[in-house]
């Protein structure tokens, strides 16, 4: 598999995501709240992780099962809106536990689980990676 346009911005978003996400969970569990820095790091992550769950609708591999096109990483997209959805009803309901729950949930479920997948030796990222540090 080729790096195409979509991937490009779905990589790019996805990287930005976990970079950013810390950045949010910290602003509003430090001892010095910072709420602007939290609210902005927030819709940042929040627009970059819809950006990734669109863009992942168009990319298709080729491993695996496929219904459509789409393979059983591609649960990830309607889990990823939905949660991230969730979060914001939670949070305009004034739940704030719940919000926070949900948002930690869903930045290490989509961010750090599903990006280390991404890492196993058949997949894209992994190849460029292992074959980089001459393990695979």
């Amino acid at each position: 598999m080729q790096i195409t346009p979509v991937i490009a911005i779905h990589m790019a978003a996805a990287l930005a995501a976990v970079a950013i996400g810390p950045l949010a969970l910290w602003a509003r569990r430090s001892r010095d709240q910072r709420p602007r820095l939290h609210r902005a790091a927030g819709y940042a992550w929040v627009t970059l992780m819809v950006a990734v769950a669109l863009s992942a609708v168009f990319i298709s591999g080729d491993k695996g099962p496929r219904l459509g096109g789409f393979g059983l990483i591609h649960l990830l997209i309607p889990i990823t809106l939905g949660l991230v959805a969730l979060s914001f009803h939670f949070l305009v309901r004034g739940n704030v536990t719940a919000h926070r729950r949900i948002m930690q949930g869903t930045y290490i479920g989509s961010c750090l689980v599903a990006g280390a997948f991404t890492l196993l030796p058949n997949r894209l990222l992994g190849q460029w990676l292992w074959s980089q540090l001459g393990i695979a």
